[in-house]
């Protein structure tokens, strides 16, 4: 009885396994694969939002990012084969406690823009997450009283940041009622 039992386990593994060898040993990695230079634009010839849509590759090939990525995170790809940091993800300057006189600078592309508090010395508080607009471009930090300025590096001629043509009007607060000088 028990050599049965053994001998119907060893015939169900040894009709498995060769298909599992297989299936593992043809699997192909194609390492060499190197996307055409000439085809792919460098970040200093993006001039519009077209020139942001990859090559795409030939039937038949996987893509690679940066042939497939397109809009935002192909202009992200593009700027790190070059070594620009397109998006600025360094972190805030956390060596000081910014004032209302000499504030820590936050650059912003966008008429809004949030910023994370740790605290000063970094990281004596939790996360406290500030918002800074074009109209309201300083915000101090409640927990520490650090002060942050956002610092617009956008276009100056944007009509499509400012929210009066759309009849929106920014949610009333506390914060509103302050006066202007104890920002």
């Amino acid at each position: 009885m028990f050599l049965q039992r053994s001998a119907i386990a060893v015939a169900r593994r040894a009709a498995v396994a060769p298909a599992l060898r297989r299936s593992l040993a043809t699997t192909a990695v194609r390492r060499d694969a190197v996307p055409d230079a000439s085809k792919i634009k460098g970040i200093h010839e993006v001039k519009t939002s077209a020139d942001l849509l990859g090559p795409g590759t030939p039937a038949g090939q996987v893509p690679s990012d940066v042939e497939q990525s397109t809009g935002l995170e192909r202009l992200e790809i593009l700027g790190k084969m070059e070594g620009v940091d397109v998006f600025d993800m360094r972190p805030l300057d956390a060596s000081r406690r910014g004032t209302v006189s000499n504030p820590i600078p936050v650059r912003s592309a966008g008429v809004e823009q949030f910023a994370g508090c740790t605290g000063y010395p970094a990281d004596s508080h939790n996360v406290i997450w500030l918002t800074m607009t074009r109209e309201r471009p300083l915000e101090r930090c409640p927990e520490c009283g650090s002060v942050y300025k956002m610092e617009y590096v956008g276009p100056q001629d944007d009509h499509h940041g400012h929210d009066h043509h759309h009849g929106f009007e920014e949610p009333k607060s506390f914060a509103d009622l302050v006066k202007p000088e104890y920002y």
